[in-house]
Protein backbone atom coordinates (compact mmCIF):
# COMPACT_ATOMS: atom_id res chain seq x y z
CA UNK A 1 0.00 0.00 0.00
CA UNK A 2 1.09 3.57 -0.60
CA UNK A 3 2.36 5.65 2.17
CA UNK A 4 -0.35 8.31 2.78
CA UNK A 5 -0.58 10.95 5.46
CA UNK A 6 -3.40 10.92 7.85
CA UNK A 7 -4.62 13.76 9.96
CA UNK A 8 -5.66 12.51 13.25
CA UNK A 9 -8.11 15.29 15.19
CA UNK A 10 -8.55 14.55 18.76
CA UNK A 11 -5.94 11.76 20.68
CA UNK A 12 -8.22 10.34 23.10
CA UNK A 13 -8.73 6.34 22.66
CA UNK A 14 -9.81 6.39 19.74
CA UNK A 15 -7.71 9.04 18.36
CA UNK A 16 -4.63 7.21 19.48
CA UNK A 17 -5.87 4.06 18.51
CA UNK A 18 -6.25 5.39 14.62
CA UNK A 19 -2.70 6.82 15.27
CA UNK A 20 -1.50 2.99 16.77
CA UNK A 21 -3.46 1.65 13.14
CA UNK A 22 -1.91 4.20 10.71
CA UNK A 23 1.81 3.90 11.91
CA UNK A 24 1.52 -0.09 12.10
CA UNK A 25 0.34 -0.26 8.32
CA UNK A 26 3.30 2.37 7.26
CA UNK A 27 1.65 5.76 6.80
CA UNK A 28 2.51 9.18 8.44
CA UNK A 29 0.52 10.76 10.90
CA UNK A 30 0.08 14.64 11.64
CA UNK A 31 -2.09 14.59 15.04
CA UNK A 32 -3.52 17.76 16.34
CA UNK A 33 -5.16 18.00 20.16
CA UNK A 34 -5.55 21.16 22.24
CA UNK A 35 -4.71 19.25 25.14
CA UNK A 36 -1.37 20.60 26.92
CA UNK A 37 0.07 16.31 27.82
CA UNK A 38 -1.97 15.01 24.46
CA UNK A 39 1.79 14.45 22.93
CA UNK A 40 3.32 13.12 25.88
CA UNK A 41 0.29 11.01 26.41
CA UNK A 42 -0.17 9.56 22.91
CA UNK A 43 3.55 8.53 23.11
CA UNK A 44 3.02 6.75 26.06
CA UNK A 45 0.00 5.02 24.59
CA UNK A 46 2.09 4.03 21.42
CA UNK A 47 4.85 2.67 23.95
CA UNK A 48 2.11 0.54 25.34
CA UNK A 49 0.16 -1.05 22.43
CA UNK A 50 3.46 -1.66 19.99
CA UNK A 51 4.46 -4.77 21.16
CA UNK A 52 0.94 -6.49 20.36
CA UNK A 53 0.97 -4.36 17.22
CA UNK A 54 4.19 -6.15 16.45
CA UNK A 55 2.72 -9.89 17.28
CA UNK A 56 -0.15 -8.72 15.33
CA UNK A 57 1.72 -7.65 12.30
CA UNK A 58 2.86 -4.82 10.82
CA UNK A 59 3.90 -3.31 7.30
CA UNK A 60 7.65 -3.42 6.68
CA UNK A 61 7.69 0.77 7.13
CA UNK A 62 5.70 0.74 10.35
CA UNK A 63 7.11 3.35 12.87
CA UNK A 64 6.56 5.54 15.39
CA UNK A 65 8.40 8.44 14.74
CA UNK A 66 6.17 8.95 11.32
CA UNK A 67 3.72 10.68 14.20
CA UNK A 68 4.38 14.31 13.88
CA UNK A 69 2.31 16.32 16.73
CA UNK A 70 1.40 19.74 15.23
CA UNK A 71 0.03 23.09 16.97
CA UNK A 72 -3.13 24.11 14.91
CA UNK A 73 -5.74 22.14 13.12
CA UNK A 74 -5.16 23.76 9.87
CA UNK A 75 -1.32 22.85 10.13
CA UNK A 76 -2.45 18.77 10.46
CA UNK A 77 -5.28 18.74 7.77
CA UNK A 78 -3.19 20.97 5.22
CA UNK A 79 -1.46 17.72 3.32
CA UNK A 80 -3.51 15.26 4.44
CA UNK A 81 -5.07 12.32 2.55
CA UNK A 82 -7.63 11.29 4.85
CA UNK A 83 -8.81 13.14 8.11
CA UNK A 84 -9.92 11.02 10.94
CA UNK A 85 -11.62 12.91 13.61
CA UNK A 86 -12.43 12.12 16.88
CA UNK A 87 -13.33 14.94 19.40
CA UNK A 88 -15.69 14.59 22.63
CA UNK A 89 -19.60 13.11 21.30
CA UNK A 90 -21.03 16.40 21.58
CA UNK A 91 -22.73 17.69 18.12
CA UNK A 92 -22.08 21.40 18.29
CA UNK A 93 -18.13 20.91 18.48
CA UNK A 94 -18.11 17.77 15.83
CA UNK A 95 -19.89 20.34 13.60
CA UNK A 96 -17.74 22.81 14.20
CA UNK A 97 -14.42 20.95 14.30
CA UNK A 98 -16.02 19.20 10.83
CA UNK A 99 -16.23 22.84 8.93
CA UNK A 100 -12.69 24.04 10.18
CA UNK A 101 -11.40 20.28 8.58
CA UNK A 102 -13.44 21.19 5.57
CA UNK A 103 -12.29 24.54 4.92
CA UNK A 104 -8.43 24.01 5.20
CA UNK A 105 -7.99 20.22 4.31
CA UNK A 106 -7.39 19.59 0.35
CA UNK A 107 -10.33 19.22 -1.74
CA UNK A 108 -9.19 15.63 -2.46
CA UNK A 109 -8.62 14.68 1.66
CA UNK A 110 -11.69 12.30 2.61
CA UNK A 111 -13.06 13.94 6.01
CA UNK A 112 -14.13 10.87 8.27
CA UNK A 113 -15.41 11.09 11.59
CA UNK A 114 -15.02 8.24 14.48
CA UNK A 115 -18.59 9.48 15.53
CA UNK A 116 -20.56 6.48 17.50
CA UNK A 117 -23.55 7.91 17.35
CA UNK A 118 -24.64 11.05 14.44
CA UNK A 119 -25.58 10.87 11.11
CA UNK A 120 -23.08 12.00 8.46
CA UNK A 121 -25.87 14.28 7.21
CA UNK A 122 -26.05 16.12 10.43
CA UNK A 123 -22.27 16.06 10.87
CA UNK A 124 -21.30 17.84 7.31
CA UNK A 125 -24.57 20.41 7.45
CA UNK A 126 -21.85 23.42 8.07
CA UNK A 127 -19.19 22.76 5.22
CA UNK A 128 -19.43 25.15 2.98
CA UNK A 129 -16.56 23.68 0.63
CA UNK A 130 -16.87 19.97 -0.26
CA UNK A 131 -19.33 18.23 1.96
CA UNK A 132 -19.33 15.32 -0.86
CA UNK A 133 -16.16 14.15 1.03
CA UNK A 134 -17.67 14.03 4.62
CA UNK A 135 -18.14 10.32 5.80
CA UNK A 136 -18.78 8.39 9.17
CA UNK A 137 -15.81 5.78 9.44
CA UNK A 138 -17.00 3.99 13.20
CA UNK A 139 -14.17 2.16 14.64
CA UNK A 140 -14.62 -0.16 17.88
CA UNK A 141 -11.79 -0.21 20.84
CA UNK A 142 -8.76 -1.21 20.54
CA UNK A 143 -9.21 0.64 16.86
CA UNK A 144 -5.01 -1.01 16.34
CA UNK A 145 -7.06 -4.36 16.60
CA UNK A 146 -10.30 -4.56 16.00
CA UNK A 147 -11.26 -5.19 12.45
CA UNK A 148 -14.67 -3.83 12.09
CA UNK A 149 -15.18 0.06 11.11
CA UNK A 150 -18.91 1.05 9.96
CA UNK A 151 -18.44 3.50 6.91
CA UNK A 152 -21.77 5.57 6.14
CA UNK A 153 -22.59 8.08 3.75
CA UNK A 154 -24.49 11.34 4.32
CA UNK A 155 -27.19 13.49 1.73
CA UNK A 156 -24.34 15.01 0.12
CA UNK A 157 -21.75 12.38 0.07
CA UNK A 158 -20.47 11.35 -2.90
CA UNK A 159 -20.65 7.61 -3.05
CA UNK A 160 -17.24 7.19 -4.78
CA UNK A 161 -15.63 9.09 -1.72
CA UNK A 162 -17.52 5.73 -0.04
CA UNK A 163 -15.89 3.47 -1.82
CA UNK A 164 -12.49 5.33 -1.49
CA UNK A 165 -12.44 5.10 1.98
CA UNK A 166 -13.21 1.49 1.81
CA UNK A 167 -10.32 1.15 0.27
CA UNK A 168 -7.99 2.83 2.44
CA UNK A 169 -9.48 0.90 5.59
CA UNK A 170 -9.55 -2.04 3.61
CA UNK A 171 -5.86 -2.11 3.11
CA UNK A 172 -5.04 -0.97 6.85
CA UNK A 173 -6.20 -5.15 7.60
CA UNK A 174 -9.88 -3.47 8.10
CA UNK A 175 -13.37 -4.88 7.90
CA UNK A 176 -15.29 -1.87 6.48
CA UNK A 177 -18.54 -2.66 6.67
CA UNK A 178 -20.44 0.09 4.31
CA UNK A 179 -24.05 0.64 5.37
CA UNK A 180 -26.77 0.73 3.31
CA UNK A 181 -28.24 4.24 4.76
CA UNK A 182 -27.49 5.98 7.86
CA UNK A 183 -28.89 5.59 11.35
CA UNK A 184 -28.55 6.99 14.93
CA UNK A 185 -25.70 4.83 16.63
CA UNK A 186 -25.03 3.22 13.81
CA UNK A 187 -25.22 -0.97 13.87
CA UNK A 188 -22.76 -2.17 16.05
CA UNK A 189 -23.40 0.33 18.97
CA UNK A 190 -27.36 0.48 18.70
CA UNK A 191 -26.68 -3.76 19.26
CA UNK A 192 -24.27 -3.14 22.05
CA UNK A 193 -26.83 -0.55 23.81
CA UNK A 194 -29.71 -2.97 23.69
CA UNK A 195 -27.72 -5.68 25.65
CA UNK A 196 -25.97 -2.79 27.65
CA UNK A 197 -29.37 -1.06 29.39
CA UNK A 198 -30.69 -5.28 29.89
CA UNK A 199 -27.76 -5.74 31.68
CA UNK A 200 -27.93 -2.72 33.97
CA UNK A 201 -31.60 -3.63 34.61
CA UNK A 202 -30.58 -7.13 35.43
CA UNK A 203 -27.94 -6.10 38.38
CA UNK A 204 -30.17 -3.03 39.17
CA UNK A 205 -32.72 -5.64 40.28
CA UNK A 206 -30.71 -7.88 42.13
CA UNK A 207 -30.78 -10.57 39.63
CA UNK A 208 -27.57 -11.28 38.98
CA UNK A 209 -23.71 -9.23 39.35
CA UNK A 210 -21.64 -7.79 37.20
CA UNK A 211 -19.74 -10.79 36.90
CA UNK A 212 -22.66 -12.83 36.12
CA UNK A 213 -23.97 -10.92 33.49
CA UNK A 214 -20.05 -10.84 32.01
CA UNK A 215 -20.14 -14.46 32.66
CA UNK A 216 -23.90 -15.27 30.65
CA UNK A 217 -22.09 -14.00 27.59
CA UNK A 218 -18.29 -14.66 27.62
CA UNK A 219 -19.34 -18.73 27.90
CA UNK A 220 -22.53 -18.73 25.87
CA UNK A 221 -23.95 -16.53 23.32
CA UNK A 222 -20.32 -14.65 22.63
CA UNK A 223 -19.04 -17.63 21.79
CA UNK A 224 -21.07 -17.89 18.80
CA UNK A 225 -21.92 -14.31 18.42
CA UNK A 226 -17.91 -14.51 17.42
CA UNK A 227 -18.20 -16.29 14.37
CA UNK A 228 -21.80 -16.25 13.22
CA UNK A 229 -23.86 -13.08 14.92
CA UNK A 230 -27.35 -13.15 15.91
CA UNK A 231 -29.24 -14.00 12.87
CA UNK A 232 -26.39 -16.82 11.34
CA UNK A 233 -26.82 -18.31 15.20
CA UNK A 234 -30.39 -17.95 15.19
CA UNK A 235 -30.85 -19.59 11.55
CA UNK A 236 -28.89 -22.72 12.82
CA UNK A 237 -31.43 -22.70 15.79
CA UNK A 238 -33.95 -23.68 13.22
CA UNK A 239 -32.64 -27.02 12.66
CA UNK A 240 -32.90 -28.57 9.22
CA UNK A 241 -35.49 -26.03 8.09
CA UNK A 242 -33.01 -23.17 9.48
CA UNK A 243 -34.43 -19.43 10.05
CA UNK A 244 -37.97 -20.62 8.74
CA UNK A 245 -38.50 -23.30 11.71
CA UNK A 246 -37.00 -20.77 14.24
CA UNK A 247 -39.05 -17.97 13.79
CA UNK A 248 -42.23 -20.31 13.28
CA UNK A 249 -40.74 -21.70 16.64
CA UNK A 250 -39.60 -19.39 18.98
CA UNK A 251 -41.41 -15.91 17.03
CA UNK A 252 -44.16 -15.90 19.88
CA UNK A 253 -41.78 -15.46 21.98
CA UNK A 254 -40.73 -11.96 21.17
CA UNK A 255 -44.21 -10.80 22.70
CA UNK A 256 -43.13 -11.62 25.98
CA UNK A 257 -42.00 -9.24 28.20
CA UNK A 258 -38.64 -10.29 28.72
CA UNK A 259 -36.59 -7.53 28.51
CA UNK A 260 -36.65 -3.62 29.16
CA UNK A 261 -35.29 -1.89 26.72
CA UNK A 262 -35.81 1.57 28.38
CA UNK A 263 -32.39 2.47 30.09
CA UNK A 264 -32.79 2.39 33.87
CA UNK A 265 -32.55 5.34 35.91
CA UNK A 266 -29.04 5.77 36.69
CA UNK A 267 -29.37 6.45 40.42
CA UNK A 268 -26.55 6.28 43.12
CA UNK A 269 -27.20 2.85 44.07
CA UNK A 270 -27.21 1.02 40.64
CA UNK A 271 -23.81 2.97 39.99
CA UNK A 272 -22.18 1.58 43.30
CA UNK A 273 -23.61 -2.13 42.24
CA UNK A 274 -21.62 -1.77 38.89
CA UNK A 275 -18.53 -0.12 40.12
CA UNK A 276 -18.26 -2.28 42.82
CA UNK A 277 -18.96 -5.06 40.78
CA UNK A 278 -16.36 -4.30 38.30
CA UNK A 279 -13.82 -3.81 40.89
CA UNK A 280 -14.33 -7.35 42.25
CA UNK A 281 -14.21 -8.74 38.84
CA UNK A 282 -10.78 -7.06 37.96
CA UNK A 283 -9.13 -8.18 41.37
CA UNK A 284 -5.30 -7.17 41.43
CA UNK A 285 -5.34 -6.40 37.74
CA UNK A 286 -5.34 -2.68 36.79
CA UNK A 287 -6.61 -1.46 33.47
CA UNK A 288 -3.47 -1.59 31.48
CA UNK A 289 -2.90 -5.25 32.44
CA UNK A 290 -6.65 -6.30 31.47
CA UNK A 291 -6.08 -4.90 28.56
CA UNK A 292 -2.97 -6.46 27.28
CA UNK A 293 -5.04 -10.16 28.51
CA UNK A 294 -7.54 -8.23 25.75
CA UNK A 295 -5.55 -7.85 23.17
CA UNK A 296 -3.59 -10.74 23.47
CA UNK A 297 -6.57 -12.72 23.46
CA UNK A 298 -7.73 -11.05 20.32
CA UNK A 299 -5.05 -11.71 18.51
CA UNK A 300 -5.20 -15.46 19.23
CA UNK A 301 -8.74 -15.35 18.53
CA UNK A 302 -8.55 -13.16 15.05
CA UNK A 303 -5.77 -15.80 14.12
CA UNK A 304 -7.92 -18.82 14.95
CA UNK A 305 -11.00 -17.17 12.33
CA UNK A 306 -8.04 -17.19 9.75
CA UNK A 307 -6.98 -20.56 10.18
CA UNK A 308 -10.71 -22.19 10.03
CA UNK A 309 -10.98 -20.52 6.82
CA UNK A 310 -13.97 -17.81 8.81
CA UNK A 311 -12.72 -14.40 8.40
CA UNK A 312 -15.66 -12.77 6.80
CA UNK A 313 -14.72 -11.59 3.20
CA UNK A 314 -15.64 -8.14 1.82
CA UNK A 315 -18.62 -9.51 0.47
CA UNK A 316 -20.15 -11.00 3.98
CA UNK A 317 -19.20 -7.63 5.61
CA UNK A 318 -20.82 -4.96 3.15
CA UNK A 319 -24.12 -3.82 2.63
CA UNK A 320 -25.32 -3.09 -0.62
CA UNK A 321 -27.60 -0.55 -2.06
Amino acid sequence: MTQKTMAVIGTGVIGNGWIARFLANGHKVRAFDPAPSAEEKTKKYLNDVWESLTNYGMTEHASIDNLTFVETLEEAVQDADLVQENVPEREDLKKQVLSQVDEYAPATAIIASSTSGYMPSVLQENCAHHPERVIVAHPFNPVYLIPLVELAAGKKTDRSVLEDARVIYDQMNMKPLVMSGEIDGHIGDRLMEAIWREALHIVNDGVATTEEVDNAIVYGPGLRWALMGPFLTLHLAGGEKGMAHMLEQFGPALKLPWTRLVAPELTEELRGKVIEGTAIQSGDSNVQELEQRRDRFLIKLMQLLDEEGFWPSEKEVRHHE
